[in-house]
């Protein structure tokens, strides 16, 4: 496994968990609330701890493209030891890893935050699927609209796109209501592109836009942090984040700043295939609200 694969095991468990059931997602849980003492557990001792089978054991490390436990062990060693190593180098420590608690300081709130946050930043571009982004993009560079579907945290994302977009050129609309979303996702068609945003892939408004959307003809593109969810399952294509989130976190920081990094992502890789055309455009956009900014001394520009 080279350094820009590691940490895949526990990236990918944290993305498929949500969608599992019984033996499996007690292993999961297990496995994902203490990773480094579930990388030393025997297979029968990690499958006793889950309530479950070395069976299962087995079936859930070849679900995840291992031939069996002992070589899923190693690659959770080996992904614990890459961390262990990152982390130090970004002035990380185990105190950072844990969640924030009510008597944190200050600057332990901060300190905690900006780990956590960062760590959701660098996971996410180690997860991204180039081959899904080379499509995505391809689809977004000559789509005659683009929708962008969002709510609560994730319609940051989602307007964030919808603005990037329209400042190249590029004809993008972005909804977070469903009395205006739904209406105009069932609007789109050959030619379109519907982006729905959501962390738990499960968010019903994003989830009825897309399908609309696809329903009408357009292409589907989902922006999620788990693998295997309702959108994810639906879109045509997808890119995942990486984000860890908490119930002191219920603000979703982490998983928001995780779906702006795929946002520049895809922007800068659609901006490159418009190169001149984008920036004629930015030029253009940023002349028209330049007279919108005051100067030092409070008078407009």
């Amino acid at each position: 496994m080279t350094a820009a694969g590691h940490e895949q095991v526990l990236t990918t468990l944290r993305a498929i968990a949500p969608g599992m059931q019984g033996a499996l997602r007690r292993i999961a849980d297990v496995m994902l609330a203490d990773p480094a003492a579930a990388a030393e557990l025997s297979i029968d001792r990690l499958a006793e701890a889950a309530d479950s089978s070395p069976a299962s054991v087995v079936r859930l490390a070849r679900d995840l493209g291992f031939s069996g436990y002992r070589e899923l062990r190693f690659a959770l060693r080996a992904d614990l030891a890459y961390a262990s190593g990152r982390d130090a180098s970004n002035g990380g420590s185990a105190e950072l890893h844990r969640d924030i608690d009510p008597t944190d300081s200050l600057d332990q709130v901060i300190a905690k935050i900006a780990f956590a946050d960062s760590r959701a930043v660098t996971e996410t571009c180690e997860r991204v699927d180039t081959g899904e982004l080379a499509a995505i993009t391809a689809l977004l560079s000559s789509a005659r609209r683009v929708a962008t579907f969002g709510v609560g945290a994730s319609a940051f994302a989602a307007t964030d796109l919808q603005q990037k977009l329209s400042r190249i050129g590029l004809w993008a609309a972005a909804y977070s209501d469903a009395h205006e979303g739904l209406p105009a996702a069932s609007l789109l068609g050959e030619g379109d592109v519907a982006v729905g945003i959501s962390h738990g892939g499960d968010t019903i408004d994003v989830v009825d836009a897309l399908r609309i959307a696809q329903e009408a003809g357009a292409r589907t593109v989902a922006l999620s942090n788990t693998a295997g969810s309702p959108l994810v399952s639906l879109a045509d294509h997808a890119l995942l984040t990486a984000a860890q989130e908490s119930p002191f976190r219920s603000g979703a920081t982490a998983s928001r700043l995780a779906q702006l990094t795929l946002v520049d992502i895809i922007f800068v890789t659609v901006a490159q295939r418009h190169h001149e055309e984008a920036g004629r455009a930015l030029d253009r956009t940023r002349e028209a609200i330049a007279a919108r900014r005051l100067d030092r001394g409070g008078r407009r520009r």
